[in-house]
Formats: C-alpha cells, sequence, structure tokens
C-alpha cells in the first residue's frame, strides 16, 4: 500500500516537471516588445520576434527574455536620460517661477526708482526752475548711487546719504549768501557743520532711516530671488550615478526584457529608486527651507513698516519741507557758519531784486492719487509681495517631496499593487520604503548609494543657501554684512545683486561664515516702530526705499 502510495507520487511529480519543461521551452512572442521598443525610436534589427536565452543580461533578470546585450545598453541610456527629464520637468514650475518673480520685482523697483527721478525733477524745475536746473546734478548723483547700490555696486549708503545733504547745505549756503565769495575750503567747512547745525530739521535722519532700511531689504530680497533661481537650476541638472542608472533601468525597462512593456513599476518600488537617486537632493531641503523662511521674513518687512507706495507725504513735499527749514533758520546757520569757519569775503554783486526767500517759498503740492506715476511691472508692490510670498510658501520642501512627485500614482507608477512590476516579475512589492536623505540611503534595497561621499555640487549650493540666508535675516533686522560680488575686487558691505541676465550670479562670500542672527518677531516690531515713528509710513520696504530715494534727490539739488 505503501509503495503504492509512492509510485503515484512519483508519476505526479514527473508529469508536473514535464509540464513546466514544457511550457518553459516554448517561447513566447515578443511582439509587443518590439513595438514599444520602436516607439521609443530604437531600430528593430535584430531585435527578437520570440524570447531567447538571457544569461547575457547584466541589470535585468536572465531567463527567457526579449531582449538583447544591445537593447539593454540602449535601455539603459534611455533611463538616464528620462531620469533627467522628469527631475528638470518636477522642477519646471518653480524654477520658472524664481525666474519670472526675480524680472518682476527687479523691473517693479528700478521703474519705480525711475518714476520717483523723473517726478521730482519735473515738480523741482516747475517750481524752482533755474535754480534747480542749475544744481539737478546733486539730485542726479543720489539717483544714481542709489540705482548703483540696488544692482550691486560698492556703495556705502550712510556715507552717500550723509554726502547729498552736505553738498546739498553747501549749494543752499551759497544760494542764500550769494553776496559774499565763498573757496572751496571754505565750502567744506560748511559741510562739516551739517550735523551740528541740522540746517534741514529732522528730514535728513528720517530719510536715511528709510533709505538704508528699505534698499538694504530690497536688494537682498532680490538676491534671495536670484539665489534661489541659480540654486534650483543647477540642483535640478542632477548628476546620475552608475548605481542610480542600473536601478531605474531595471525599473522602467525590464518589464520590456520580460515581455511586458506595459507594466508601471509598483509605487513603493519607485519611492526606493527615488530616493536613493535623489538622496544628495532631499539633503538640500532643510538649508532651502531655512532660506525660504528667512525670505518670506523679508518679504514681510517690504509688505509692512516700509512701503513707499503707502507714504502720507510724497518725497518732494518732504524735501521741499527740509529745503524750508534751511531757508527759516538761514540766518542762524549763517552766523554760526560765519563764527565757525570766519567772515567770508564780499563777492562784490549784490543780491538779486528778487530774494532767494522768494523762490523758496514756494511749497508743493501733493499728488493726487491719479496724478502717481505707475510702474511698468503694472502692479503695487503690495500685490507683487503677496504673489512672490505665494510662490516660496509651495516651493519649502520641494526636494524631500522629488521622490513622490515624480513617483506619483497613476502617472510613472501603477496604482494597483497587485497588477505592477516589482522589480522581477508582476506582484506586490515587499520592502519598506527607506526615508529620505544620504544617510538614510544605507539599507536601501535598490539602489547601491555610497552615504561616505556626498554630491559636491548639492554641498556648494547648500552652503550658498546658508550664506543667502544669514544675509536675509541681517536685512530683516536692517543690516548689511559683507557680500561681495565676484566682479568686485573688495568686499564690501554696500555690494550684491539686484541686477537682472546682465550682471554675474556667482557670488564669493569673504571671510569666515558669519552667524545666523535670529530674526524674532520682537526685533522686527521694534524696528518696525521705530521706522514708522520717524518716517510715519505704511507698511512696505520697498516703498519706503523709493520714498527716501526722492527726498533725497530733491534735498541734493537744492543744495547746490
Amino acid at each position: 500500500m505503501y509503495a503504492m502510495w509512492r509510485l503515484q507520487v512519483a508519476l505526479c511529480t514527473v508529469s508536473v516537471l514535464l509540464s513546466l519543461s514544457s511550457g518553459e521551452s516554448k517561447a513566447r512572442s515578443c511582439s509587443e516588445v518590439r513595438q514599444a521598443y520602436n516607439v521609443k525610436g530604437f531600430s528593430l534589427v535584430n531585435v527578437p520576434h520570440q524570447e531567447i536565452s538571457g544569461e547575457h543580461l547584466r541589470v535585468c533578470p536572465q531567463g527567457f527574455t526579449c531582449c538583447t546585450s544591445e537593447m539593454e545598453d540602449k535601455l539603459n541610456q534611455q533611463s538616464k536620460v528620462e531620469f533627467e527629464n522628469l527631475v528638470e520637468g518636477s522642477s519646471h514650475t518653480m524654477r520658472t517661477t524664481f525666474v519670472a518673480r526675480h524680472k518682476k520685482f527687479d523691473e517693479f523697483f528700478l521703474e519705480l526708482l525711475d518714476n520717483s527721478e523723473k517726478s521730482l525733477n519735473s515738480m523741482f524745475t516747475k517750481t524752482y526752475g533755474k535754480l534747480y536746473m542749475q544744481n539737478s546734478e546733486v539730485f542726479q548723483d543720489l539717483f544714481t548711487e542709489l540705482k548703483r547700490y540696488y544692482t550691486g555696486g560698492n556703495v556705502n549708503l550712510e556715507e552717500m546719504l550723509n554726502d547729498f545733504w552736505s553738498r546739498l547745505l553747501e549749494r543752499m549756503f551759497q544760494l542764500l549768501n550769494s553776496q559774499y565769495h565763498f573757496t572751496d575750503d571754505y565750502l567744506e567747512c560748511v559741510s562739516k557743520y551739517t550735523d551740528q547745525l541740522k540746517p534741514f530739521g529732522d528730514v535728513p535722519r528720517k530719510l536715511k532711516a528709510q533709505v538704508t532700511r528699505a534698499f538694504i531689504a530690497a536688494r537682498t530680497f532680490v538676491q534671495g530671488l536670484m539665489v534661489g533661481r541659480e540654486v534650483a537650476n543647477r540642483v535640478a541638472k542632477v548628476n546620475v550615478v552608475p548605481a542610480c542608472v542600473r536601478a531605474l533601468t531595471k525599473m522602467l525597462y525590464c518589464p520590456y526584457c520580460r515581455g511586458m512593456p506595459g507594466l508601471k513599476p509598483c509605487h513603493n518600488y519607485c519611492h526606493n529608486v527615488m530616493r536613493g537617486c535623489l538622496a544628495n537632493q532631499a539633503d538640500l531641503d532643510a538649508e532651502w527651507n531655512l532660506f525660504i523662511d528667512a525670505m518670506l521674513l523679508v518679504a514681510d518687512r517690504l509688505e509692512g513698516p516700509f512701503n513707499i507706495e503707502a507714504v502720507i507725504d510724497p518725497v518732494d513735499i518732504k524735501i521741499s519741507e527740509a529745503i524750508m527749514t534751511m531757508q527759516d533758520n538761514s540766518m542762524q546757520v549763517s552766523a554760526k557758519v560765519f563764527q565757525g569757519c570766519g567772515q567770508p569775503k564780499p563777492s562784490g554783486i549784490g543780491r538779486s531784486t528778487r530774494g532767494i526767500s522768494d523762490v523758496f517759498s514756494t511749497r508743493f503740492r501733493p499728488y493726487a492719487p491719479e496724478e502717481r506715476p505707475t510702474t511698468a511691472a503694472g502692479t503695487s508692490l503690495e500685490r507683487l509681495v503677496i504673489d512672490i510670498k505665494g510662490k516660496l510658501k509651495e516651493s519649502k520642501r520641494f526636494w524631500s517631496n522629488l521622490p513622490d512627485d515624480i513617483c506619483a500614482k497613476g502617472n510613472l507608477t501603477e496604482s494597483d499593487e497587485e497588477q505592477c512590476w516589482n522589480s522581477h516579475t508582476k506582484g506586490r512589492y515587499f520592502p519598506e520604503v527607506v526615508k529620505e536623505g544620504l544617510t538614510n540611503q544605507l539599507n536601501n534595497p535598490e539602489v547601491d548609494v555610497d552615504i561616505t561621499r556626498p554630491d559636491t555640487l548639492i554641498r556648494q549650493q547648500i552652503m550658498a543657501l546658508r550664506v543667502m540666508t544669514n544675509k536675509l535675516k541681517n536685512a530683516y533686522n536692517g543690516n548689511d554684512i559683507y557680500f561681495q560680488d565676484s566682479s568686485d575686487e573688495g568686499s564690501s558691505s554696500g555690494s550684491g545683486s539686484g541686477c537682472s541676465d546682465g550682471c554675474t550670479t556667482e557670488f564669493v562670500f569673504v571671510g569666515t561664515e558669519a552667524p545666523v542672527i535670529g530674526a524674532d518677531r520682537s526685533d522686527e516690531r521694534a524696528a518696525a516702530a521705530a521706522a514708522g515713528n520717524t518716517l510715519a509710513c505704511g507698511p512696505s520696504l520697498l516703498l519706503v526705499m523709493v520714498a527716501l530715494t526722492l527726498p533725497l534727490c530733491v534735498m541734493q539739488t537744492q543744495r547746490r
């Protein structure tokens, strides 16, 4: 009885083996593979019509296959190209956002300065006529220097503004005392009394506070948009290492070799491959998020306490008030200057029949809303900053989420976890998904990642973001730091780049890395309060910058 049972088992086993042998020996057609392979643009020459033995394969599972060695090599290269395109495509929207917003902000601010200068020139020409025209270079020089600072020039804002008021004092002092002859040495002595005499009242101090904080914030913000753009563009050009190419080929095209060209990879399988291939990019994420947070802080400044468009008094009126203050106090100012610098020699020319005070007695009228210049950017600063803030927030955690975006179900991967490619056949993928980042790839089942060799380019971009974040946090508190454009030889607190396409975007950071200055809200409120009391302005740093620029320009013109 037992012997009979053993005989039956043996006969069944032989039958099964024969059946399997017969099935394996009957090679399947490769027609679907040939068609899909041809759609990719490859030639069908030497592509098998039926499965062949696969001992020659180096990436895909060996056994019966529709792939030759040449096909596997071509699919290997195709995997690399498609992955590069996937990364660039997934980051396209974010990268173009930085490009577009940088361009728009830059255009807006420069146009705002141009309109301010044109407006001041027009109003002062109408009011002061020939006197202004003879001294207009004082104001022109001010605007030139403000633009040069914004576009990356080596300009010390405080020194430049002090020089503006000193020049304006010299010009007005001569006009108000035209019966005397003043040498260059005497005028230099006059300029030394600017701070002591305060001939223009409190306007210079207020405008200096506005200009300095506003321009630092605006220039740093546009630098940040540019740095974000450059970092994103460089990181999107991913360095695909051989181990990644191998894993990509196995995921994307080994189904071809197994005769299932339409089979998509399992979702979790794709995650492991992408997290392995994008491990270095994910390490950028922490510094990228800090950079975005710092950009948002500075955007709050531009949108809030220094909004030039909301300044209560037009710039021409502010400068007119400064000139009137000088005119009202001209006798006291002249007496103190004569006491300190000596009695000047008479010029032999008496005052004109129409006194200088008559010219300066005219005050400017404020603009009606419909008269205010509009910018080429076609939008207000507040709307522009709100738009940029929204886009910045969307870009947070972009690099760590990139594998998720690429492996979105229904796109690259199969939503049915039972009907997907799991690296060797159709079926569920069982390995766990590893976390993002380089150090977490030690146990990645799909990609052999060397966690001891971080990508050099990525580390450079992390450092660039770190330095830019530090600068943004300083700008948030109204401080500038040493930041050298590579086109300059020396470092300076007045360098940077608000430039457009013609400017270099490579930065050289001078000295050791400065500690990141925390920008808590108490500092922001204090700075905002100080600015508000001093400037009596509304909410936006950029606006303040423009307003401040205008008044300064006017005052310089008057000095001359």
